[in-house]
């Protein structure tokens, strides 16, 4: 009964942090919300009046955008689709049925069965083979235990769940290298690709060369209303396109969507290394608080994950009443961890971070941390 009742508290908390965070004006985290109106008001300001729109996935809008992203990634073709989930199955489905296998070798804490509910397994009858430890980035040591016909090595990069850690550079060659000797192919789920530049100051068609085939979304840090894109060779994605249609993927119209990402991409692709700087700065400044532990130290991305040690519930009335106070925004939620003195925090660096100075993200991190007594 007391777990019960002390679950009902935490749901009525978070709805009052949802509901705190609403009359924000200014956030620690992320870009800051926006509302409909002021979104599609922003993007009728912005879009040629003469603009002809998509009809089911054809026409110059969605195809230019489509070569825009190919290009960008340096990949013969890409293809725009609604979701990343839908992304991934349309790659790895491809690549099972032309290496004759269903096996796909993947870290354990990868996003296809953390948040795509098993969809590779339940509607393409794939089989992911998990190697390496959950806490930890994937080596070559790993990857060479494997002995089954592989179909693909999928890669995220950076590794959302770890706090987005990265491999170094020669680590992502030699694993790639190794899939390609294996006779597999190798797929980026690269939800989060856009942040990982900075760390391997290189372009983006390069760091998506070791891959076969690429997914990138456009609403994580750039900040689009949805949508993702698939790229990779061009026999491949007019493959991908036919199970996109299957997946009930090849939607009548599409614009909204494709301006919203052509607006991210156009606004935000060139902030991908200030949004890095100001974590590395704002991990460095936490330094300062014993209670809080940064994973990883410095940052790798615009992302880390923060552990604070205190209590779940009181950390997040103090949220509650910083924002009411001061409307600064703080967070909406906390993920347990396996010490339970211990909370996470998923920390994004966005557009709403940057117009904060340092010294107010220390001082709010501060008082969110003496108010809950941690």
């Amino acid at each position: 009964m007391v777990a019960e009742d002390r679950k009902d508290q935490t749901a009525a908390l978070s709805e009052h942090a949802e509901q705190a965070l609403r009359g924000c004006t200014r956030f620690l985290t992320g870009h800051g919300p926006r509302s409909p109106r002021e979104i599609l008001l922003e993007l009728a300001e912005t879009t040629d009046p003469d603009l002809v729109p998509d009809r089911y996935g054809t026409g110059e809008l969605i195809s230019g955008f489509e070569a825009t992203i190919a290009e960008l990634l340096g990949k013969a073709a890409a293809v725009f689709v609604p979701s990343g989930t839908l992304a991934q199955q349309m790659a790895l489905r491809v690549w099972s049925e032309r290496r004759g296998s269903p096996n796909i070798v993947m870290h354990p804490k990868n996003h296809l069965d953390l948040h795509e509910g098993d969809a590779y397994q339940r509607l393409h009858g794939l089989r992911g083979i998990a190697v390496g430890q959950p806490d930890r980035l994937l080596t070559l040591d790993d990857l060479q235990a494997v002995a089954e016909p592989l179909a693909a090595l999928l890669l995220e990069l950076p590794q959302r769940e770890i706090g987005g850690q990265l491999p170094s550079w020669d680590d992502l060659l030699a694993q790639t290298a190794w899939a390609h000797e294996r006779g597999a192919a190798t797929h980026m789920d690269g939800a989060r690709l856009w942040e990982s530049g900075p760390y391997y100051g290189r372009p983006y068609h390069e760091i998506a060369a070791p891959f076969d085939t690429v997914y990138v979304s456009f609403y994580k840090g750039l900040g689009g209303l949805t949508g993702a894109a698939l790229a990779g060779p061009a026999d491949v994605i007019a493959e991908a396109r036919v199970w996109q249609h299957r997946h009930g993927g090849r939607l009548f119209q599409l614009f909204p969507y494709v301006l919203a990402a052509r607006q991210g991409l156009e606004q935000r692709l060139g902030r991908m290394a200030a949004y890095h700087r100001r974590a590395v700065e704002i991990a460095a400044d936490l330094a300062a608080f014993p209670q809080i532990t940064v994973v990883p130290d410095p940052p790798q991305t615009n992302m880390m994950h923060l552990y604070l040690r205190g209590d779940r519930d009181r950390l997040l009335a103090a949220a509650i009443a910083i924002a009411e106070e001061t409307g600064i925004g703080v967070l909406r939620s906390l993920a347990p961890t396996p010490l339970p003195e211990y909370q996470k925090w998923e920390f994004t660096v966005g557009d709403a971070t940057l117009a904060l100075n340092r010294e107010e993200i220390g001082q709010t991190i501060g008082a969110l941390l003496e108010r809950a007594g941690s």
